[in-house]
């Protein structure tokens, strides 16, 4: 059975609603954000990054200029709305203010501010199973201009540091077509030993002794990823429309990026016009698992046998 209830204060973000079922249990912070910024097993460990002083603020004159005086932007960590395609300062919206909930009866609904700059009021629910380490994360945005505006919703998980994400590799035989897309930003290294470039499978492991960030983004058919930390594993699915929509950044529905501080696990929704008044929403499935056997994450055998065992 699902249950809510209001935590005084969590770490340095204040207060935070809990939802639980027992088994996994989810925080949101509603001083500031909204922010899932614990997401684990009750008693477990936090799969969400929550080293809030990891992350320094935005706060420069383009950004002032556009926001206000006084403003600034921060990360925060854990899984936080976005739109995509990213522009500064545009998508750094200074979400730091208070959060208006609405419990329901499997979970409960946070609604910021609206982003009167943007032209945009977005909403995050938290929908939980009773008895399962399973929830959904439903992201809406609306656009509240009064002009069309073309967007995707984009749903990143700052995740806590020290795992290996497995990102599958597409398997649809296209013959003499592509049937894949990677996309590189400028700053990656494609060498660098944090990547793993399998036939079946990429990982990318989140190491502290690196500074230098790595993003990459993928059209992932299956839209299924997995973060294992320690002895968990953290699993986001999302439904996709490859190879017919329109996504961002060249064509990705999925996209990670990693510095010394964290991983981020991320999903986009496709690219679309949405007219005023109209609203898109993209949901992510998550669930947590225990890791059941070792496992080499530079070896796709290895990783298969893994993933056959959920």
């Amino acid at each position: 059975m699902v249950s809510i209830k209001e935590i005084e204060s969590f770490k340095d973000y204040g207060r935070c609603i809990c939802v639980t079922n027992g088994v996994i249990e989810a925080y949101v912070t509603v001083d500031i954000g909204p922010r899932i910024i614990r997401f684990g097993y009750v008693d477990g460990q936090n799969m969400m990054c929550s080293n809030r002083k990891a992350f320094g603020p935005k706060d420069d004159k383009e950004f002032t200029d556009y926001f206000g005086e006084g403003k600034h932007w921060e990360n925060l960590g854990g899984h936080r709305i976005w739109l995509s395609p990213e522009s500064y300062p545009e998508t750094y919206y200074p979400d730091l203010e208070p959060v208006s909930y609405e419990i329901t009866d499997d979970g409960a609904v946070f609604t910021p501010n609206p982003e009167i700059e943007n032209g945009a009021a977005k909403s995050l629910e938290i929908k939980m199973d009773s008895d399962d380490a399973n929830m959904q994360v439903i992201m809406r945005v609306k656009n509240i201009s009064e002009k069309d505006k073309n967007f995707a919703v984009w749903g990143l998980s700052v995740s806590e540091k020290g795992g290996t994400l497995i990102i599958p590799m597409n398997t649809n035989d296209t013959g003499l077509l592509s049937n894949r897309i990677v996309s590189v930003w400028p700053y990656t290294d494609m060498s660098n030993d944090r990547i793993y470039w399998g036939n079946k499978y990429v990982t990318l492991r989140q190491d502290s002794k690196y500074n230098k960030p790595i993003k990459l983004g993928f059209d992932l058919n299956c839209g299924t990823v997995y973060y294992c930390l320690n002895d968990d594993i953290f699993c986001k699915s999302y439904d996709t429309n490859h190879p017919n929509g329109n996504y961002p950044d060249g064509g990705c529905s999925f996209e990670t990026y990693t510095n010394d501080s964290m991983i981020e696990v991320e999903s986009l929704s496709e690219l679309k016009t949405v007219k005023p008044g109209e609203t898109v929403t993209h949901t992510e499935s998550w669930a947590l698992c225990k890791k059941p056997c070792d496992i080499d994450f530079k070896n796709d055998k290895s990783i298969d046998n893994m993933l056959e065992k959920l």
